[in-house]
């Protein structure tokens, strides 16, 4: 039992990273009686908008992170970007703090080596081959090693930023500065990967809860530069599929542990599954949950969170997601397109409120049901194309 947010006997959930995810899971908790607080780089962050309070820091000053937490006093801290100083996480969960869903999960997966060596070379589950590479002459070496194409990227980085194909030699400096630009880790290390000859690449979102681990149909994504433009669920997968998909997101989350929502990404092969990687968190291809299931990614987070039982995840109508993105920079401009959108059949749009555009930032999402897959993603795709940004 606990009181009503903003009273003595509330209880605290306290968001660091605040975008569109954030925002959803602040809406979630608040549902529940939770009262939130929004915690990103900037100002007016989607989060902090419905948030009932929010602080504006630098998310890698260890310091200034502790001071915030140790001043709130927050029942949970809940991590949603990668880029958080992740060693005082450690630091405050030992003093007692609840981390979700563990300090160890928001560091192995705050860089791709992290959680790539864990789930190689400590589990054993099939993924792609890999290097890492610490500087332009170990990244020729490195390349070289893996062979042609390759996929390169920043250990650390979020929606594709600093991740390209390297497909000749001569295109290797160009991507090595590509990822060093892009990655949001102080140091210059990537990772390289075999290019894989896959079918499809899903996201199957896995929910660690006082009821047992728990799985969502599997979500199909379609990514442009490393970051997605379209997702559908459910993904068409033969039961075998299914079956590996969920033994490899049941190892990785059985290992990182805690209470919450993981999104784990998987290519799908001729000769089988292969782990890609994995977020302790609500994932951006999942927001097609909000129109799919009946409860969401992020009403599944926050249940797990709190310790409530989650008995059945229902698949209510096949759906789709579709983004709008920006193509410039810009403080002042306007969101249109909504009546148009809106005029299409079993259709919904999230307009994420973030203050600023930037080159391929999503600002917002449709959301579309259907009576499958294909005509839902017609549907998004179509909804989609009728936003609009204007800038002044």
């Amino acid at each position: 039992m606990y009181g009503s947010p903003l009273t003595t006997n509330a209880r605290k959930l306290l968001l660091l990273g605040s975008g569109e995810l954030g925002k959803e899971v602040a809406l979630e908790a608040q549902r529940l009686g939770v009262e939130t607080i929004a915690v990103d780089r900037y100002a007016n962050a989607p989060a902090m908008q419905v948030a009932h309070r929010c602080h504006v820091t630098d998310m890698l000053d260890g310091a200034a992170i502790r001071k915030i937490i140790e001043d709130e006093k927050p029942d949970f801290i809940v991590p949603e970007i990668e880029a958080i100083a992740t060693e005082t996480l450690l630091e405050l969960e030992q003093e007692g703090f609840n981390v979700i869903p563990t300090a160890r999960a928001a560091r192995l997966t705050m860089d791709r080596e992290g959680i790539r060596r864990l789930a190689a070379e400590t589990l054993g589950l099939p993924t792609a081959p890999y290097q890492f590479a610490d500087s332009l002459d170990e990244l020729k070496v490195a390349v070289k090693e893996i062979g042609l194409p390759c996929v390169i990227k920043p250990i650390m980085s979020s929606s594709g930023k600093g991740q390209s194909v390297c497909r000749t030699e001569e295109d290797i400096e160009k991507c090595w500065n590509y990822a060093m630009e892009g990655g949001r880790a102080k140091k210059a290390r990537i990772i390289v990967e075999g290019f894989i000859t896959f079918e499809s690449e899903i996201t199957l979102l896995t929910i660690r809860s006082v009821s047992g681990t728990s799985f969502c149909a599997p979500i199909g994504h379609v990514q442009k530069d490393g970051d997605y433009i379209e997702s559908w669920q459910p993904h068409a997968m033969t039961v075998e599929q299914i079956k590996q998909a969920e033994e490899i997101a049941l190892r990785i989350t059985d290992e990182l542990g805690g209470y919450g929502l993981y999104g784990v990404e998987l290519f799908i092969t001729q000769d089988g599954v292969l782990f890609s990687e994995v977020s302790p968190r609500p994932h951006d291809t999942g927001m097609v949950t909000m129109a799919t299931q009946d409860l969401s990614e992020f009403a599944l987070h926050v249940r797990a969170i709190l310790g409530f039982p989650i008995p059945t995840i229902r698949l209510l109508s096949p759906g789709a997601t579709h983004t709008l993105k920006a193509d410039r920079e810009s403080a002042s401009f306007r969101v249109g397109g909504l009546e148009e959108a809106l005029s299409l059949p079993n259709t919904q749009v999230r307009v994420f409120g973030k203050p600023e555009t930037k080159v391929g930032r999503r600002m917002a999402v449709a959301l579309c049901t259907a009576g499958n897959t294909d005509e839902a993603r017609d549907l998004a795709r179509q909804a989609a194309e009728s936003l609009r940004i204007q800038y002044d």
